[in-house]
C-alpha cells in the first residue's frame, strides 16, 4: 500500500472545508504537506481528486467524491481499531491467558482464580498447565500474556519477579525411617531408589542438585508425571524430590507419605511471575499479577494434613 493513514486525513480534511489553509489548520501541518498529500494520492491511484479554483478553493471531482467517501469510511475503521485496542489494553474484562507450571497448577491456580474472580469479576482466565520449557515457549509465542512458574532456565527475553521461596524437599514413604526427621541430607538417601521427575528442565534440575553434592543418584523409575512421582513413592518404590508441595500428605490412591527438606546447601528457587521482557502488561494482566502478589503466599502455606 503506497499511501497512510495521513495522506487520508489531509485529503478528508481539504475535501471538508473546501481548501488547503483549511486543511492546515485542522491538521496542524503546513500547506505544502495537505498539498503533496492530495498530490500523492493522485498520483497513486492516477486521478484528479479535485478541481482547483484559482482564489476560491478546492471541489471534489466525481472520481474524489467516490474516494473522499471511501477514505472516510477507512478512517472511522481505523479509529475503531485504536479504540478496541485501547480495551485490551486497557480494560479489565475480557479473557486473558496464563501459562503455569503443570506440577503445582492445580493446587495453586485453582485458589487465585476464585480470588481473582472476587475482585474482577468480569475477567475470564483462560489456564494453560505445561512443564517449564512449554511455558516459557508459550510466552515467546504470544499463546498466553503471563505464566506462574519457577525461575529455572529463564534467558534474558523472560521478565520474571520472584513471589515465594520453594525449598527442595524429599518425598518419602509415610513409613521411611526418615519421614519423622526435621530435615534429612541427601547423603542419607543417595543409595535408596530414586523416583525421577522426568520432565524438560525438571529431570536436568534435580540430577544437578545431587551432582552439586558430589552424589551420583540410584534412579529406578521416571516420570513425566507430579502424582505417579507422589503415588510411587507413597507405595514403597522409592523416594522423591520436588519443590512442589501438594496441601496434604496422601497420594491420589489415598496412600501416606511424607515431606522433609534436604539440609544441603542447593540453589534457592522461587515461584514467581513470568513474563515477556519486550512486551506491555495489560491492565488484565496487571490485575491478575496484583492477585498473586497478594495471596500467592497464603495458598502455598495452606494446612496440611
Amino acid at each position: 500500500m503506497n499511501y497512510t493513514l495521513k495522506h487520508l486525513r489531509y485529503f478528508t480534511a481539504a475535501a471538508e472545508v473546501g481548501s488547503v489553509t483549511g486543511a492546515s489548520e485542522i491538521c496542524h501541518v503546513s500547506q505544502p504537506s495537505v498539498s503533496a498529500a492530495i498530490a500523492h494520492l493522485e498520483d497513486v491511484f492516477g486521478v484528479q481528486l479535485f478541481i482547483r479554483h484559482h482564489a476560491q478553493g478546492l471541489s471534489l471531482t466525481p472520481a474524489g467524491t467516490r474516494l473522499c467517501a471511501a477514505a472516510r469510511d477507512l478512517l472511522t475503521h481505523a479509529e475503531e481499531l485504536s479504540q478496541d485496542a485501547a480495551g485490551l489494553a486497557e480494560g479489565l474484562s475480557g479473557e486473558l491467558d496464563v501459562g503455569c507450571f503443570v506440577t503445582f497448577a492445580p493446587f495453586v491456580l485453582p485458589g487465585l482464580l476464585r480470588v481473582l474472580a472476587g475482585e474482577h469479576p468480569a475477567i475470564r482466565v483462560r489456564p494453560h498447565e505445561d512443564d517449564l520449557r512449554a511455558v516459557l515457549e508459550g510466552l515467546r509465542r504470544g499463546r498466553y500474556e503471563i505464566a506462574v512458574t519457577y525461575d529455572l532456565s529463564l534467558s534474558q527475553d523472560i521478565a520474571f519477579e520472584p513471589l515465594v521461596t520453594v525449598p527442595i524437599h524429599a518425598v518419602l514413604p509415610a513409613a521411611h525411617r526418615l519421614a519423622r526427621r526435621r530435615s534429612v541430607r541427601l547423603a542419607e538417601l543417595v543409595e535408596e531408589p530414586l523416583v525421577l521427575l522426568a520432565l524438560p528442565e525438571s529431570r536436568s534440575h534435580f540430577l544437578s542438585v545431587f551432582a552439586e553434592a558430589g552424589l551420583e543418584p540410584n534412579i529406578a523409575y521416571e516420570t513425566g508425571s507430579f502424582e505417579m512421582v507422589r503415588g510411587l513413592v507413597a507405595n514403597g518404590y522409592g523416594y522423591g524430590l520436588m519443590h512442589s508441595r501438594a496441601p496434604h500428605h496422601r497420594a491420589l490412591d489415598g496412600t501416606p507419605l511424607a515431606c522433609v527438606p534436604i539440609s544441603e546447601p542447593h540453589r534457592e528457587m522461587h515461584m514467581g511471575l513470568a513474563r515477556l521482557e519486550s512486551t506491555r502488561a495489560t491492565r488484565m494482566g496487571l490485575a491478575f499479577a496484583q492477585t498473586c502478589r497478594s495471596h500467592l503466599a497464603a495458598l502455598l502455606d495452606t494446612p496440611r494434613g
